[in-house]
């Protein structure tokens, strides 16, 4: 049976006094109740990784980064390794996210040797993909994806697959107020378990994880996290608010 995720993405936001005080909002949040099924994930900036995973070893919660260099080890000014994450004690690591892709030109093929090293170092990826407004509205939505993970997978047989989670962002959505309608996100959802069937096996595909990353807030994730192909989400500015999070965790 697949797992439940919820993760929370906080991008460049927060002082470390800042991160410090979310951090305990949301493990006291969680003690006020959570389903027991579901994993939540918090993904703040690299810098204050030791922080979180210190936290969330004492409430029982899990931490990923925000993104990993594709080298291993070496002159890399500026990088962090997954060695390095992975030596934080946290266990997932966002690649693909569009962002990564608009601004620091990020392509399928490098978040592919991205996703390789993670899982050399035993962190989960969380693999993002997703159209961006135009290729929405030329009906091309499907393509796109299709493409995305179609390249960005390519070097991984089922048994390193099994170990992906898919998040499903539609750019158009993210940080804009505007979210993909349940029936969407669902079709979406779907259509990529069908692609991730015809490569890895039904049973890979009916077992993987596929997060909805796309204005997921605590008004509409139930009916999102209602339909059967949408697993969880990742999100971005709700999840700056310990409340609004932990709400978010709670309407499975």
């Amino acid at each position: 049976m697949r797992k439940k995720i919820v993760a929370g993405n906080w991008k460049m936001n927060k002082t470390f006094k800042e991160a410090e005080d979310l951090l305990f909002g949301i493990a006291d949040a969680l003690i006020s109740g959570r389903p027991e099924d579901v994993e939540v994930v918090v993904c703040p900036p690299a810098l204050y990784l030791e922080l979180a995973t210190d936290v969330a070893t004492e409430h029982d919660f899990s931490c990923g980064a925000q993104n990993l260099s594709e080298h291993e080890a070496g002159a890399y000014t500026g990088e962090i390794s997954a060695a390095m994450i992975r030596s934080t004690g946290a266990e997932y690591v966002i690649l693909g996210h569009s962002e990564r892709r608009i601004y620091f030109g990020e392509h399928d093929q490098l978040i592919g040797k991205k996703i390789q090293q993670a899982l050399r170092h035993e962190l989960i990826p969380i693999y993002c993909c997703g159209e961006v407004l135009e290729e929405r509205e030329a009906g091309r939505h499907f393509q796109v994806v299709e493409k995305q993970l179609s390249e960005a997978l390519s070097g991984l047989d089922a048994g390193a697959f099994s170990k992906v989670v898919i998040a499903y962002e539609p750019v158009w959505a993210i940080g804009t107020g505007r979210t993909a309608s349940p029936e969407q996100a669902q079709e979406m959802h779907a259509f990529i378990r069908k692609v991730l069937a015809s490569r890895f096996g039904e049973p890979a595909a009916d077992d993987t994880t596929i997060l909805y990353g796309g204005s997921c807030n605590a008004a509409n994730a139930r009916e999102l996290f209602a339909n059967p192909d949408v697993d969880g989400g990742l999100i971005g500015g709700a999840s700056l608010k310990a409340e609004d999070f932990v709400k978010i965790v709670n309407s499975f």
